[in-house]
């Protein structure tokens, strides 16, 4: 592409600086991407960044400077270290299709200067600022798409076409606004709606990035709830430095390893995992139409880029499907005909990390009617498939463990998994709350009222339990009268976790009157043999447990 760019516009690319911003495996902590910040935007005179862009968007300079900035990011994205094996993120105006000189091959061309692999870059795309021209945005993806890049949608969930971005053009990647992320730990609102556009986003096959995570209880947040990756300050902040860029951060991965939880869960999940060689987007239809005629049994194929990620599936009916149609021997012996159709015929599946916790994928796959499996990565490339036959094998295994060690009368969990859960507790640096229940003079009310009524006192406390504490709390019945209830607590948690449980307290004490005679509620205690006992029928142990 010529030198069109004004003296102006040469001068401002010369002030102008690329800064990077990691984004991380949020199971591993190892580097998958960084995005390309520009700086020195002040320098060069303008307000903001966006002042900037629009000034060059007046001065019909847009795309002429953009593909100048973009051969500015991609020689430095070259000083990284190992940067072959990441991406790099780069922020598209979306009014680049309006400027009379926008032309198509000019990013190949600028990758192949400088060595850089087709599936390395990803265009990113914000949906949050409005534009005159509300068709841009949908253009501009449908554009690079058709040139096989990478696409990610920044700020979603804050922006004009939400949704329907996903349903007509499906971007490999979205970003989670941080409106959405910030305190998520402490909003279930917040929670509950990011939990809802990650899985949504998981079914369709698109992977997720949590954006502007600043604390570690933000970043757990997120990758309890299946978040792909993770970027913000708690990374790292921006630097115009590229050494500076790391293949690993060890406070990241120092984090989520002492967080894991220390279950069995990746042994089963191994034990089920089917490691079929994939095909590459590329495969001729050929070889993948004789691949599922010499193995009937299989009928469900990973497909993956050159890159080694995978980006769907292929089903064996659905080749069938074309193959045998009206235009099926022709669609065979014509080659672009076969790798259009292929394109058409993969299928969005299902991706999260090895890793993941196993709750997440099972929700995961049952939140999906017409799901086949869930197609399992390893840093981020591809590692197996989980096929839905080994993820309900491993459901029943769950729940026949669950059951087994499940109190039979209240249904909460039992002692073996009291004695998991203060392990994990043990091998944590974060401060519990552990709260010991006791139900006071239970065994007089037992005596006098009978096993019967005993067993509904018992089963009103457990009732009580699961009503009024939230899902963080674990909620666990020792045996008898004696429960067990514990959360991992912060500073500005503690107080309102111990009031939570004090809440329990009272209820009970409130409700248990119910199930006393008419006489002895008048009388405010019942007689076993001669001794008069109270109808007080609690006790509670709080200890707050810190290991900071």
């Amino acid at each position: 592409m010529k030198n069109d760019l004004s003296k102006k516009w040469i001068n401002n690319l010369e002030v102008l600086d690329i800064a990077f911003q990691p984004i991380l495996n949020i199971h591993t902590g190892k580097l998958f991407a960084v995005e390309a910040l520009l700086r020195n935007h002040e320098e060069a005179g303008f307000k903001s960044i966006f002042s900037l862009f629009d000034r060059a968007y007046k001065d019909g300079m847009l795309y002429s400077f953009d593909i100048r900035l973009r051969k500015k990011a991609l020689r430095k994205f070259t000083e990284i270290s190992d940067y072959e094996g990441i991406k790099l993120f780069y922020n598209l105006d979306n009014r680049l299709l309006e400027m009379p000189n926008f032309g198509q091959g000019n990013t190949s061309k600028l990758l192949n200067l400088y060595g850089i692999d087709k599936h390395s870059i990803c265009f990113e795309i914000s949906e949050r600022h409005e534009i005159p021209n509300s068709s841009n945005m949908e253009a501009i993806l449908a554009h690079y798409r058709s040139e096989k890049y990478c696409i990610a949608i920044d700020d979603f969930g804050v922006g004009y076409s939400g949704y329907k971005l996903l349903y007509d053009s499906k971007p490999d990647i979205i970003k989670i606004d941080r409106f959405f992320l910030a305190d998520i730990n402490k909003d279930v609102k917040k929670k509950l709606m990011a939990r809802s556009i990650t899985h949504l986003a998981i079914q369709l096959g698109i992977k997720v990035i949590a954006e502007g995570i600043e604390t570690k209880e933000e970043l757990l947040a997120c990758r309890d709830i299946g978040c792909h990756f993770v970027q913000g300050y708690l990374v790292q902040k921006p630097t115009v430095n590229a050494e500076s860029i790391f293949v690993e951060y060890p406070h990241i991965s120092k984090i989520l390893k002492s967080e894991r939880r220390s279950t069995n869960s990746d042994c089963k999940i191994e034990a089920n995992l089917d490691k079929k060689e994939p095909f590459f987007i590329d495969t001729d239809l050929n070889i993948i139409v004789e691949y599922f005629q010499k193995n009937p049994e299989i009928v469900v194929v990973p497909v993956v880029n050159s890159n080694n990620e995978p980006i769907g599936i292929l089903q064996e009916s659905k080749i069938k499907e074309l193959v045998y149609s009206p235009y099926g021997r022709s669609l065979m012996l014509n080659s672009s005909i076969k790798k259009s159709k292929l394109k058409n015929i993969i299928q969005p599946c299902g991706i999260t990390e090895i890793n993941c916790n196993i709750s997440t994928i099972i929700e995961l796959f049952s939140n999906n009617p017409e799901s086949v499996g869930i197609v399992l990565t390893k840093n981020s490339k591809y590692f197996g498939f989980l096929s839905a036959r080994a993820i309900i094998t491993i459901m029943n295994e769950q729940n026949l463990i669950y059951a087994v060690e499940q109190n039979p009368l209240t249904k909460l969990p039992g002692n073996s998994m009291i004695e998991k859960y203060i392990s994990e507790v043990n091998t944590s640096s974060n401060p519990y709350i552990l709260c010991y229940f006791d139900l006071d003079n239970f065994k007089a009310f037992n005596d006098v009222y009978g096993f019967r009524n005993g067993d509904r006192a018992i089963q009103l406390f457990a009732d009580i339990l699961r009503k009024n504490l939230s899902q963080e709390f674990f909620k666990a019945h020792i045996g008898g009268d004696d429960f067990f209830v514990a959360i991992e607590c912060k500073e500005d948690t503690q107080e309102q976790y111990i009031s939570d449980i004090s809440e329990i307290i009272r209820k009970f004490a409130d409700d248990a009157r119910g199930l006393y005679s008419k006489e002895d509620k008048i009388a405010g205690y019942l007689v076993k043999n001669i001794l008069v006992l109270s109808i007080e029928m609690y006790q509670a142990c709080v200890l707050v447990l810190s290991k900071n």
